[in-house]
């Protein structure tokens, strides 16, 4: 496995659960980091699990997630959590820069996923 994707991916499910947490406690967050991290590291923290659940189901450590597998990914999280969920949730808001930190993710994760170690 990339040592820097396996890295990068850990530190943000870290990261991501010491926003939730903060968060949680109401404790305040300049506005970048309270609405924008996390949806920029949720798509690295998504796919990677995949991959590490595809690579041992398939018993193939060289298993790599496809750019199009990726893409489509990024499209139905954009889908759901922009358009879908913000009609019928409450928590839920429509914000057209979480598509762009969807796709942001999905493309860093993309080419982290493809450097040799």
């Amino acid at each position: 496995m990339n040592k820097k994707l396996t890295f990068f991916c850990v530190s943000s499910f870290v990261l991501g659960l010491l926003i939730y947490g903060l968060q949680s406690f109401n404790i305040y967050l300049p506005k970048i980091i309270n609405n924008y991290v996390n949806d920029f590291l949720i798509i690295p923290i998504v796919l990677f699990l995949c991959l590490l659940f595809l690579k041992w189901s398939r018993n193939d450590k060289n298993f790599a997630l496809s750019l199009p597998i990726i893409l489509y990914v990024c499209f139905m999280y954009s889908i759901l959590f922009e358009f879908v969920f913000p009609e019928y949730l409450a928590r839920y808001t429509k914000d057209y820069m979480d598509i762009i930190l969807y796709f942001a993710g999905g493309f860093l994760f993309y080419k982290l996923q493809n450097k040799p170690n």
